[in-house]
Order: structure tokens, then sequence, then C-alpha cells
């Protein structure tokens, strides 16, 4: 066996599938000695079937007019780098044509479809998480509620969720294209965990009723309310969600 340590490299070109056979047998040694890892790395895995889900589709989408610019004579195969890289660029900024909401829902404005889109993403990010699944947990509930209040700009709070079956793990601050934004976790006895999403609404936003969207796995129940812009997500039946989003709906508006 090679004497060359593994490296945190190692583990995610192990979840790509872009180690060569000889390293990848050594990983999967190291990984069978050690257990705290072998968690962390399925849990990257698990992120990385999430976000497939979540977005693989839109690669087969046309790029947007708005993003095509016309190649200069002779660019040839640089060109066809540029439009790979808006391709790329334009998902970063989350503008994923992809995201559909339920059969039947009428349309969004771009402000909440951009909200419920950030909390599917982020949730399927962090949900799978093992060892790092919150910045702050739930044993620290009133610095972690404070915290959050602050960098948003007004006062927010953890609903409760015991009655519907669900524990709080803790929650992290966020980027939002539109500044900081908060995301709290629960969890409930089977492992299955829920993410409310909050954010600043935008300015000229008015306020919602309940709307829902689907990605993938993810179901998001979201509105605007006041200062605020709540989405609860979470991957389970929509009527599931749906009874725990009222509840958090109802504590947020006490």
């Amino acid at each position: 066996m090679s004497k060359v340590p593994i490296v945190e490299a190692d583990l995610h070109a192990y979840v790509d599938g872009q180690l060569p056979s000889g390293r990848r047998s050594e990983v999967e040694a190291y990984l069978a000695a050690h257990a705290d890892d072998a968690a962390r790395v399925a849990a990257y895995a698990e992120q990385k079937r999430a976000l497939h889900g979540l977005y693989d589709a839109v690669m087969d989408e046309p790029v947007p007019e708005r993003l095509r610019l016309p190649p200069t004579p002779g660019a040839g195969q640089r060109w066809l780098g540029w439009r790979a890289a808006a391709v790329v660029a334009w998902m970063a900024v989350g503008g994923v044509i992809g995201w559909s909401l339920k059969p039947g829902s009428a349309p969004i404005a771009p402000d909440t479809e951009t909200l419920a889109r950030r909390a599917a993403v982020a949730h399927a990010v962090y949900s799978p998480e093992v060892r790092h699944p919150v910045e702050v947990g739930a044993d620290q509930e009133q610095h972690l509620v404070a915290w959050l209040s602050k960098r948003l700009g007004g006062q927010i709070k953890a609903p409760v969720l015991t009655e519907e079956g669900y524990a709080l793990v803790g929650g992290r601050l966020l980027a939002d294209e539109a500044g900081p934004a908060a995301q709290f976790m629960y969890e409930n006895a089977r492992g299955q965990r829920l993410t409310l999403y909050v954010r600043r609404r935008d300015a000229e936003a008015g306020e919602t009723a309940f709307r829902f969207a689907q990605e993938g796995p993810v179901g998001v129940f979201y509105w605007i309310d006041r200062d605020f812009g709540y989405a609860l997500s979470g991957a389970m039946a929509r009527e599931d969600l749906q009874r725990v989003a009222h509840a958090v709906y109802r504590q947020l508006n006490e």
C-alpha cells in the first residue's frame, strides 16, 4: 500500500470517480478503518445525487438569448468554451430554467420564485450532512436566533415543531443574492429533515399566500409576510409538508 496519506482532495475525487484504480483501493481501505470519514464521504455522495436530481435536466436546455454573444470570426472552439462558461455562470446566479411549479399553480413573481429555488438548493446541499449539518446547534438556540436576526436586520425566530414531530437541529447563515439569509434545520425520530429558509423580502414584493414548488424530490412551501420571505423545504409528501408549513406560519404570526 502507498505511504501517501489520504487527504481531503482524495475523498472528493473518490466521490467524483476521479481516482485511478490503485488510489481508489487505498481510499476504500482508509474509509473502512475510519467510520467518521466514511460517513462524511457518504454525505458528500448524497449531496451529489441530490444536486444532480435538481439540475441535470438544465444542461439539456438551450442557453438563454441574453447570454449569447456572437462568435468572432475564427473563434471556433473558443466560442464553445465561452458558451459553456455562460451556462455555468447562469446556473450559479440562480437563473435555472428547470424550475417548475406544481401543475395548476399560478405564475409567480421573480422574487418569490428565487426564494423557493434557493431554499430547495440549500436543503439539498445541507440536509444530508452528517457531521456538520448546521453552524450553530440547538443547544445554543438563543445565540443562534440573536445572531441570525442581527445579520438579517430584523427579528426572526425558530419555530417549535415538537407537536409536528420535529426537533430543532440548529441553523446557519447563508449568502443570498439579496443579502444574508438564514436556514433552520429540523429532524424527526426517523432522521427525516426539514429546513426553513428565511431572507429579507424584496422592497417591491407584496405579501403572498402559500405557494408550492416541486423540484426533484424536494418540495417547498413558501410565502412572503411582512419583512421576510419564508420557505419550508423537505423531501416528503406534499400534504405532510403543508401541515408543518401551516404550523410554522401560525407561530410566526402569533
